[in-house]
């Protein structure tokens, strides 16, 4: 079986519309990143940063106006892991030293681009303490969640449900967010949804059946989910409308 990933959140900050798009689609393309923001420049990465606490990684290029993307990584007060996306060789030392999780040459492929994100997420699985359970907040009270317990999550605005088979719990915070929180078993089959891959019993059409509950997988999804958990493996295909 593959390993499975989650999600983590994550902004580009580059000047040039054409390695916008670029960066844009294979983050579109990877199931372990979320995009959250894209910034023309660092001045404007700089006057945005409500939401930088949610920010997991940094698509950063150097050459920039005003604000290069070495002087803009010094201006902050929290370091956040970058991966560099250039046209220019000559920093790639530099970029290093302030422990730089990867620099792409442009124009790099999506496989050059997938083997920087696989060392980022190394780099937060080694980091990342083992833990048995989560602890929520709903309403004034907390709840210590254990991650066998539950069978999958779900997005409501601004607000993540967690489905156990007796119970339901709600939170307030980022569906991407609290995803990286919850261990490799737990995969997202849809825009609004995770499920824990322990408990699928069966998988036909546009769904999957875990025990009393029936998850959707969304179109986008469903191709790299099963290729994800390769299914191939794990279950007889033929039992399976797929």
């Amino acid at each position: 079986m593959s390993t499975i990933k989650p999600s983590y959140s994550c902004i580009i900050i580059e000047d040039e519309i054409a390695s916008q798009n670029v960066l844009v689609q294979y983050i579109k393309d990877s199931l372990n990143l979320e995009l959250i923001g894209v910034y023309a420049n660092a001045i404007l990465a700089q006057q945005d940063r409500d939401h930088w606490d949610q920010v997991d990684l940094l698509f950063l290029d150097i050459h920039m106006p005003k604000l290069t993307g070495l002087e803009f990584l010094k201006t902050l007060s929290t370091p956040k892991p970058v991966i560099f996306t250039t046209a220019y060789s000559e920093y790639a030392v530099e970029a290093f030293q302030i422990q730089a999780i990867d620099y792409l040459l442009k124009p790099f492929s999506f496989e050059r681009f997938l083997r920087a994100v696989d060392k980022f997420i190394a780099t937060q699985a080694h980091s990342s303490p083992k833990k048995e359970a989560i602890l929520i907040k709903e309403n004034k009270s907390l709840y210590r969640i254990r991650y066998q317990d539950l069978l999958y999550i779900e997005a409501k605005g601004d607000y993540v449900q967690l489905h156990l088979e007796n119970e339901r719990r709600l939170t307030h915070a980022r569906f991407s967010t609290f995803l990286t929180q919850l261990p490799s078993n737990f995969v997202r089959c849809h825009k609004s949804y995770a499920v824990n891959i322990h408990y699928i019993q069966s998988i036909s059409g546009k769904y999957l059946q875990l025990i009393n509950f029936k998850v959707p997988i969304g179109a986008t999804y469903k191709e790299a989910f099963l290729k994800q958990i390769s299914l191939q493996t794990l279950f007889n295909r033929n039992n399976y409308n797929l």
